[in-house]
C-alpha cells in the first residue's frame, strides 16, 4: 500500500491511522492477531521499526496488544470519538459551547494586538489575548487564541477567563453581535499544538478562525482555533 511519502503526517501515524481504519470497520476484528511486523513492513514499503511505531500509538488507545511469543492482537474496539461538531450558524456554534462544558486551561493572558485581515472590520482600541486548552474528559481536544476587544472583557472578567466566551458573547446585548464569520482549513499540528493536545507531531489538525463585529463594524473577537483532526466533523445540508 502507498503511503503519501511528501506529507507533512510521518509514515507511522499515516500506518497508524490505517490501522484504526481496519479496526473501525471491523476488518481487524476484536481477538485477531495482526499480521507479522515484517508482513506489515512489506505492505507498506517501510521498516520494521516504522511498523513498530504505528502500533505502538494503537496500543496507547488500548485497542492492541503485543503479547511476549504470541504477536499482536486486537483487544478493543474503536468508539466514533468525531463528537465534535464544527457548526455553521452562531446560535448552533454557541450551543455546542454551551453542552460540551469543556474543562478550561489558560495558559496565557495578556494585552496584544489581533492579527486582523483587510477584511475583517476595523480594530478595536485595545485586545485581551487568551490562549487556552479545550478538553473533555481529561483529553484536550482544542487550543484557541482568544482577541477580545478590552471593552468587553471588562463587563465580565470573571466569566470570559473560567467559560467559553463564545455563549457570553452570543447573550450579550450591548454590543451586539452584527455578523460573524469563520473559515475552515486543514493543517498538521507544530510542535507546539501536538504537546498541547498530546498527539504526534504533524498529526492533522482543523484549523477555524472566527470573526465577530459589532453594529459599528469593529471586531470584537478573534479566535484562532486548533482542534484536533481526529475529533472533528462537519455536517452540511446539500441544497437541491
Amino acid at each position: 500500500m502507498d503511503l503519501i511519502s511528501d506529507s507533512h503526517v510521518p509514515k507511522y501515524a499515516q500506518i497508524a491511522n490505517i490501522f484504526r481504519q481496519r479496526i473501525r470497520r471491523g476488518i481487524w476484528a476484536k481477538g485477531m492477531r495482526l499480521p507479522a511486523n515484517e508482513e506489515l513492513a512489506a505492505e507498506f514499503g517501510v521498516s520494521r521499526v516504522t511498523i513498530r511505531q504505528a502500533v505502538d500509538l494503537l496500543a496507547r488507545d488500548g485497542v492492541i496488544e503485543a503479547q511476549q511469543g504470541r504477536g499482536t492482537f486486537v483487544t478493543g474496539t474503536l468508539k466514533q470519538d468525531r463528537w465534535l461538531k464544527v457548526e455553521t450558524t452562531l446560535s448552533d456554534l454557541a450551543e455546542v459551547y454551551r453542552d460540551t462544558s469543556p474543562e478550561i486551561i489558560n495558559i496565557s493572558e495578556s494585552h496584544m494586538a489581533a492579527p486582523l485581515l483587510p477584511d475583517d472590520g476595523q480594530p478595536a482600541e485595545r485586545y485581551v489575548f487568551m490562549r487556552r486548552v479545550h478538553s473533555r474528559k481529561k483529553r484536550p481536544y482544542c487550543v484557541i487564541s482568544i482577541y477580545l476587544d478590552e471593552r468587553v472583557f471588562r463587563k465580565s472578567p470573571k466569566r470570559f477567563r473560567d467559560e467559553t466566551v463564545i455563549p457570553i458573547l452570543h447573550d450579550m446585548r450591548d454590543p451586539r453581535i452584527a455578523h460573524a464569520k469563520q473559515t475552515l482549513t486543514i493543517g498538521t499540528a507544530d510542535l507546539d499544538v501536538a504537546k498541547l493536545l498530546r498527539i504526534p507531531l504533524n498529526s492533522p489538525v482543523a484549523e477555524v478562525r472566527r470573526v465577530f463585529t459589532s453594529a459599528d463594524g469593529k471586531v470584537i473577537y478573534l479566535g484562532e482555533v486548533t482542534y484536533r483532526g481526529d475529533f472533528v466533523r462537519i455536517d452540511m445540508d446539500l441544497r437541491p
